[in-house]
């Protein structure tokens, strides 16, 4: 992998960012199979702790990894000129009250799953878990496709630009109020 990328004085690390993007790929992943084990096998060892640990990732990891995004990606990116690139942003960010809204919904089946219990309805549960990984993978596809090329594009300008500019001089003198 290359360097870190940093943007803005918040300094996002693109690389942490894209990482989050492959653990929840491999998450999205996992759900899936929970899904078509159940299917087959319905709750048994394997099953709860799959749910235990996908549950817990898309509790905390996911959401930080959002939260992170809003703070230190997203505002450069808002503050363009560039209508449509603050348009999309504006859609990342609406995708992101449905992404949570939608694992608020799954949360509980999988908790339930981890705790042994198989109270969940298999067709809801089905539903809930294809419209979920059908909206996150096309969000990361849109954050890798367009935002996050042009938030390192734009770090890199800056980086540019600070480079090209001379260090400030201070001098031991206050100024005179007079």
């Amino acid at each position: 992998m290359g360097s870190a990328v940093r943007l803005g004085t918040g300094g996002t690390d693109f690389h942490a960012l894209d990482e989050a993007h492959r653990d929840i790929a491999a998450h999205l992943d996992r759900l899936a199979a929970l899904f078509d084990h159940l299917a087959v096998h319905g709750v048994d060892a394997h099953a709860q702790q799959e749910a235990r640990r996908i549950e817990a990732f898309f509790t905390d990891t996911s959401q930080r990894h959002h939260q992170e995004e809003e703070a230190k990606v997203f505002p450069s990116l808002l503050a363009s000129s560039d209508e449509a690139l603050v348009a999309t942003v504006r859609m990342l960010q609406q995708d992101h009250g449905w992404i949570e809204e939608d694992w608020l919904a799954l949360a509980p089946q999988l908790r339930a799953i981890a705790a042994g219990y198989s109270w969940y309805d298999i067709d809801e549960l089905r539903h809930g878990v294809e419209v979920f990984l059908e909206l996150c993978r096309e969000h990361i596809q849109l954050e890798e496709s367009i935002i996050y090329p042009e938030a390192k594009a734009q770090a890199a300008k800056l980086a540019r630009r600070r480079g090209e500019l001379p260090p400030l001089k201070f001098t031991t003198e206050a100024p005179s109020s007079s």
